[in-house]
């Protein structure tokens, strides 16, 4: 009796993993909001180029690139994280699927995030430098000043990762 209570809960834990499932279908759908925003930025920049300065331009692309990030983290993370937390993707049949795929582990997927969050920071540091003479206040310099203590604080967060993870790689197993 006890061994089948026993089974039974084991059984619902194991099975409570695809309640992730709608969550990975929400950031599929956050991707295609995320695409919208892109198309926007572009048609935007694309309609006013000839009358924007050089360095609005590159602002706009450092927007690009900044979305290009984040949509690049969301498909790794909704890869990944299907993968490792829900169910293998069988799609092995597929002749253009990404080499990492099936091979990230929840490490390797940390890792990956905490280096797009400092890449997508930094690309925010540098449009608001670029932005430095156009659009600074005096009372923008304490802003300026939370960006970049705020992107330190995840350069140094990823060195720790980083290290942890070589600690625990380095470390014998019992």
């Amino acid at each position: 009796m006890l061994k089948q209570i026993e089974e039974k809960l084991e059984s619902t834990i194991f099975r409570s993993r695809w309640l992730l499932a709608p969550f990975y279908l929400g950031l599929i759908l956050s991707l295609f909001l995320l695409f919208v925003k892109f198309v926007q930025e572009f048609w935007h920049m694309l309609t006013h180029v000839l009358v924007a300065k050089e360095s609005e331009v590159i602002v706009g692309i450092l927007a690009l690139v900044d979305m290009a990030l984040v949509g690049s983290l969301l498909l790794m993370i909704i890869f990944s994280g299907y993968e490792i937390f829900v169910s293998k993707i069988h799609v092995a049949h597929e002749e253009d699927r990404p080499a990492w795929m099936g091979k990230v582990d929840f490490s390797g997927l940390k890792l990956k995030v905490i280096g797009a969050i400092v890449a997508i920071s930094a690309i925010d540091l540098l449009k608001t430098f670029m932005n430095i003479n156009n659009t600074m206040t005096e009372g923008d310099e304490n802003t300026l000043q939370w960006k970049v203590i705020v992107h330190m604080t995840f350069v140094v967060s990823g060195v720790f990762f980083a290290l942890m993870d070589w600690i625990a790689g380095n470390t014998k197993k019992h």
